[in-house]
């Protein structure tokens, strides 16, 4: 079993930034995919960022690129989501997920049902 846990919400102001982490404990993450999702209130759970084992490749939802940054340390078993010039409509709890590939280690995934493990959420708000 793969827990993930998130950390690093919080409360900021139009225009500031916040780095999310994503640590996996059990058993060994090695050769999974990771993502980050988001949900607001009233909204369905949407796609953010994926990054495939290998970190080479990353894969960014229009309405965060050029502002988010997915990465990840795999010694570490972490995945993180740089947020940066944060506005108000990114204002959700943000999830992270995981996948073993059967596909290899370069292989990502931005289906919310591609994945198979979860975090229990962190809260990000942005106010304007």
């Amino acid at each position: 079993q793969v827990h993930l846990v998130e950390s690093g919400g919080g409360l900021v102001r139009a225009g500031g930034s916040l780095r999310l982490s994503c640590a996996a404990s059990g058993r060994t993450f090695s050769g999974a995919a990771q993502g980050w999702f988001r949900q607001a209130p009233g909204k369905e759970r949407e796609f953010v960022a994926t990054i495939s084992w290998s970190d080479f490749n990353r894969y960014y939802a229009d309405s965060v690129k050029g502002r988010f940054t997915i990465s990840r340390d795999n010694a570490k078993n972490t995945v993180y989501l740089q947020m940066n010039s944060l506005k108000p409509e990114d204002t959700a709890v943000y999830y992270c997920a995981g996948r073993f590939s059967n596909l290899g280690s370069n292989f990502y995934y931005t289906g919310v049902y591609d994945y198979d493990y979860w975090g229990q959420g962190t809260q990000v708000t942005v106010s304007s």
